[in-house]
Order: C-alpha cells, then structure tokens, then sequence
C-alpha cells in the first residue's frame, strides 16, 4: 500500500517584482497557514518516508516549514527541478523515479500541474486546490508508476481555509 500527499506551496509575495519567479518568498498569509497545515498533516496522520519539492524559493520554504511541523528531518527534503511549474506527465515521471522501498511520499508544488495531479487521483477533489492545500490518497502498488491510473482511497482534502476561526 502506498500514500501520496500532494502539498501546494502556500500563498506567495508578488510584492518585489526585480524577483524571478522562482525567487518569490511567502507572504505573510502563506507564512500563517503553513504551520496550520503541518499540524492538519500530522492529525491526519500522514508520515511521509519522502519530501520531494520544487526548488522554486516559494515551495522550498513551505517543505521545510511542513517537514519541521510533522517532524521530518530538513536534510533529507530533496528538490526536484522537474516540479517547477510540472505537468501531469512530469509529475507522473517524478513519481514513477521513486524507489519502492518508500511507502509514503510528499510532493510539495505548483498549480495547474498539482490540482490536475489531484484529481486524476482522486474524483473526490475537484476545482482547484488552494494554496497551502494538502491532499493525500493511498492505493495499492508495489511501485510509483501510476500511468495507468490507479483505483485510490481519498485520505486528506485540506486547506486553510477550512481551518480559520
């Protein structure tokens, strides 16, 4: 049985426009709901074996505050050049280049590419999925690949919104 959790970056600054894309910081809304959702990570249960993130500074950055809320080691986060700004069919291939042996893993993104992500995987996820939002499925597969899609179980839609007071 394998789980994968699809984290979209949280709210990110437009604010510094000398800043390339890849450069934009969180914001102050972003940088709120970051720790909301890494405790929403851990109520639900989620313990991923493997973080994998976008190397963009906005993707980074909600990674390693997630990883310090569940309790995941930082060094062990790996960027993947392939999530900046990925397509299904790149995120499909970021996959499948897991090892097997890892039987939870976390992908931390970039929409359009994650929310078509999420609802290939899952019909219980449908629009878009909100920045900072976690979804998280598990089916059954020996490995990563998951071209042929795979029959999964929704275990997590969450965002902040649903968590403000």
């Amino acid at each position: 049985m394998k789980t994968l959790t699809l984290v979209r970056h949280a709210k990110s600054s437009w604010q510094d426009k000398s800043l390339s894309d890849r450069d934009r910081p969180l914001n102050k809304r972003g940088e709120r709901d970051v720790p909301i959702m890494g405790k929403q990570i851990v109520k639900a249960g989620i313990r991923p074996s493997l973080i994998v993130c976008s190397p963009a500074l906005r993707a980074w950055t909600t990674a390693k505050a997630i990883a310090t809320e569940i309790g995941y080691p930082i060094e062990f986060l790996q960027r993947e050049n392939k999530l900046y700004l990925a397509s299904l069919d790149d995120l499909l291939d970021v996959l499948e280049s897991q090892e097997s042996g890892f039987n939870s893993l976390m992908i931390v993104g970039h929409n359009p590419g994650l929310t078509t992500f999420a609802n290939y995987l899952s019909p219980g996820v449908t629009g878009n999925v909100p920045t900072a939002g976690v979804v998280s499925v598990s089916f059954d597969r020996e490995d990563w690949n998951l071209y042929e899609q795979p029959e999964t179980e929704l275990l997590t839609y969450d965002y902040p919104k649903k968590n403000r007071a």
